[in-house]
């Protein structure tokens, strides 16, 4: 009978401890939820998931977490504690916890703390809480790969550069002279001219392939240079991802090494502020190292909101230079290269030109409908003439065509460059910033649009036509006057009639 009590005493203590802790992940798992709810599945997934719950001391109150390096601990313990404490008191049923981070050289095990257990209290029925007792989940292995990131083949950090984005394959005009001349500058000096240097533009202009262009140049010139090309979206994602899984050494030292840093589209860092807090670090590190940044925008660093001002001021050191919508005759020689790599047949001038003026600026729209066009007398076994054009092209959308614009499509670019939402333009709101973006909105329908005072007046929900004249006025006046807001709004207009 000794002999039976003593394996029962064996079993039952572990699968005591088993229950504790399946309620414990239970607890954890309901305040992912409650935190996905009050702040957000952004600050669950880049932060709070990559939290592991350690102890719950019921004595004393204690939670004990552990984050998977410092930076996350520091960010949690600075940003997330009240959101902590509170929802774990609930959770817990208890006055207040005490939230705390273990440290890493913390190495208890399961096994232990069951045996401490077992040692201490009595044996109870399986299915009996243990009160009064400090409760800790098996560890996973923490083991972290060493960041071997100096000795690689660097031609591992070439992701998505394109060969085909080439100087020699881009076509110049008035409208990018100086984009093109400070991009080659950069590209034959690399950290030592226009650092760094930031090109901005509306979409499909052209500031892609210039920047891809500076990356083969520079490895051109410089074989052993490391040169990295990254979309704001991919550094956003491989920095949550070495937030996640403990790579933050491996995410540091591989930008440590850098000497070209590429970054397409930077605006889509915005409101991204840990995000924007690792590229801050970066950024400081690369440039006082005398390393070269090249970036490239939509807009002017001035113009994104939700970007950090520390960050925009940095973007405004060095060089800032813009692309505008390609003149006609660009347009043109833009077609005619294309028509060099894409058909053998000749393609008359008229018919080019024609395709041309269908197409107000976006050059990738613009190189869109000239594949159409060869595409279907490819396929139709037709010669490519003026009245084939126009046949294939006479479906292209009415934004396309010419300086007229959709109510909803106005409205919408507005609300995205003021940070506002539709239905808070659309409605009776008074709040300043709110009502500001609406009287630019019905400036922008009265210049962009065929409709009447009143269909304007009926879109903001049923202003009358004096409130929108009015609104026409002050921001035409505002125009003459303030020269940042006059650019800004031709950037909101470009953005408009180029798609």
């Amino acid at each position: 009978m000794l002999g039976t009590s003593v394996k029962l005493r064996k079993i039952i203590v572990p699968l005591t401890i088993f229950v504790e802790l399946l309620v414990i992940k239970g607890i954890w798992e309901e305040f992912l939820k409650i935190a996905k709810e009050e702040a957000g599945s952004r600050v669950v997934e880049t932060w709070l998931k990559a939290i592991t719950f350690q102890e719950w001391d019921a004595i004393n109150k204690i939670a004990s977490l552990k984050a998977p390096n410092d930076f996350v601990r520091n960010w949690v313990e600075k940003n997330y504690m009240n959101l902590l404490t509170i929802n774990l008191s609930r959770l817990f049923n208890v006055d207040k916890v005490s939230v705390i981070f273990e440290s890493e050289n913390k190495k208890e095990e399961l096994l232990g703390s069951a045996l401490t257990c077992a040692k201490s209290v009595e044996v109870t029925p399986a299915l009996t809480m243990i009160p009064a007792t400090v409760i800790k989940p098996s560890k996973q292995s923490t083991k972290t790969k060493s960041a071997v990131v100096a000795n690689r083949n660097f031609d591992s950090y070439l992701f998505g550069l394109n060969k085909a984005h080439s100087f020699s394959a881009y076509v110049l005009g008035e409208s990018n002279s100086l984009a093109y001349s400070a991009a080659r500058a950069v590209a034959e000096n690399p950290g030592k001219l226009y650092n760094p240097l930031l090109i901005y533009g509306g979409p499909g202009l052209g500031k892609t392939h210039l920047i891809h262009a500076i990356g083969n140049h520079v490895k051109e010139l410089f074989p052993k240079s490391n040169v990295l090309y990254q979309t704001a979206d991919r550094f956003v994602s491989e920095f949550i991802s070495a937030i996640r899984f403990d790579k933050m050494h491996q995410f540091q030292a591989k930008y440590r090494t850098i000497d070209v840093l590429l970054i397409d589209d930077i605006q889509f860092i915005a409101n991204k502020e840990q995000s924007q807090e690792a590229f801050f670090h970066v950024f400081n590190y690369l440039y006082e190292a005398k390393k070269q940044v090249v970036l490239t925008c939509d807009v002017l660093p001035g113009e994104i909101k939700g970007l950090a001002d520390r960050l925009r001021s940095r973007l405004e050191w060095g060089m800032v230079t813009d692309i505008q919508p390609p003149e006609q005759a660009m347009k043109i020689e833009i077609l005619k290269r294309k028509v060099q790599v894409s058909t053998e047949e000749h393609v008359e001038e008229a018919v080019l030109s024609f395709i041309a003026s269908r197409f107000k600026g976006n050059v990738r729209e613009l190189e869109g409908g000239l594949i159409r066009v060869l595409a279907f007398a490819n396929l139709t076994k037709q010669p490519i003439t003026m009245d084939l054009a126009q046949k294939v092209l006479q479906k292209v959308p009415e934004k396309q065509n010419g300086p007229c614009a959709g109510l909803d499509l106005i409205a919408k670019e507005v609300c995205k460059q003021y940070a506002v939402e539709l239905n808070d333009l659309k409605c009776q709101g008074r709040r300043k910033e709110v009502a500001f973006a609406r009287q630019v909105a019905m400036f922008m329908m009265k210049q962009l649009t065929n409709k009447s005072l009143k269909e304007i007046g009926s879109f903001f929900g049923k202003k009358d036509h004096s409130t929108v004249l009015h609104a026409c006025s002050k921001i035409e006046e505002m125009q003459k006057l303030d020269p940042l807001f006059s650019h800004q709004y031709k950037t909101i207009k470009n953005h408009i009639l180029n798609g």
